[in-house]
């Protein structure tokens, strides 16, 4: 199985008007995406708000991506309960997918010593059907720290880690980590890929790539062949679609920005107020004009 590396977009996952996925809208969305040149796709991560759908309907779309999609699949499996994570990771190793990504069990708190627990008996129930990928993301869950997930990595039960703590200091501690000993390591802070991929990172997984998949490219490409200004300037490009995200509840942004761009998201999970329905309406006429410009950007040599 090749390597996970590169440009992963994460992808949001498209609601029908009544509750459930929208599966044309997943399949065209892996085809725009596809299109768009990523390396990869990730599934049902944060940015796909995989808690609203239940464990049976998470498990048909893994298997119906990874059938469609041109190119790798990374099935995000978290769960609230280890039975839950199994069962999405048994289904996404059935099917094919490149790998699975699984946070510690959000919601409540647990201690790093449950973390470990958790992960370490996740690890021996799949026995090595499919490749895990530690996902580290504070905001939502229990965090993972960096001691411990360098622990879990040196065990060789895990192929890397979505670094998704926006500190640089913890991202330092896994790149030492890795003069060590072999693992992955993927940005998942858009603000931060920059820095990290000429720091090492192999690559990004990225919810705003699922909108704008070839402002990724465009960039991992300048980065990866040292063209510094035009790094620089792309990187810019996306710090400024990046200070959107905090205006509204996580994804709201990159739907909307998918949806200018003909994709079909679907309602959010729940419905805007007065006051955030006047912001989209901002940011949309904002983004409008601010893709033409990237567009071009991303096409210039």
């Amino acid at each position: 199985m090749d390597a996970v590396s590169g440009v992963y977009a994460a992808a949001i996952t498209p609601r029908r008007e009544g509750p459930g996925i929208d599966l044309a809208g997943v399949f065209d969305l892996l085809d725009f995406l596809g299109r768009g040149g990523v390396d990869g796709i990730a599934l049902m991560g944060s940015t796909g708000e995989f808690l609203h759908f239940p464990v049976i309907e998470r498990c048909r779309l893994i298997s119906l991506a990874v059938r469609r999609s041109r190119v790798p699949i990374l099935a995000g499996v978290s769960h609230s309960t280890l039975e839950g994570a199994l069962s999405l990771a048994r289904e996404a190793a059935s099917a094919g997918a490149a790998g699975v990504l699984l946070m510690p069990p959000y919601f409540f708190s647990y201690s790093q010593d449950d973390v470990r627990h958790f992960y370490l008996h996740f690890a021996d129930a799949l026995k090595g059907a499919v490749p895990i990928f530690l996902y580290n993301i504070p905001s939502f869950t229990t965090a993972i720290s960096s001691p411990l997930a360098i622990e879990l990595l040196s065990t060789g039960l895990f192929e890397g880690i979505k670094d998704s703590t926006a500190s640089w200091d913890e991202f330092e501690a896994l790149r030492a980590a890795r003069e060590r000993f072999p693992f992955t390591l993927m940005a998942g802070q858009d603000v931060l890929y920059a820095r990290a991929r000429r720091a090492g990172a192999d690559g990004v997984i990225s919810g705003i790539a699922s909108a704008i998949p070839e402002l990724h490219v465009a960039l991992d490409r300048a980065l990866l062949a040292g063209q510094q200004e035009r790094a620089e300037a792309l990187d810019r490009r996306l710090r400024e679609f990046v200070a959107w995200i905090p205006e509204f509840p996580a994804p709201v942004a990159i739907r909307e920005a998918a949806a200018l761009r003909g994709l079909r998201p679907g309602p959010p999970a729940a419905p805007p107020g007065p006051e955030a329905k006047q912001k989209l309406a901002h940011f949309a006429d904002w983004f409008k004009s601010w893709l033409s410009e990237v567009l071009k950007d991303c096409r210039e040599s």
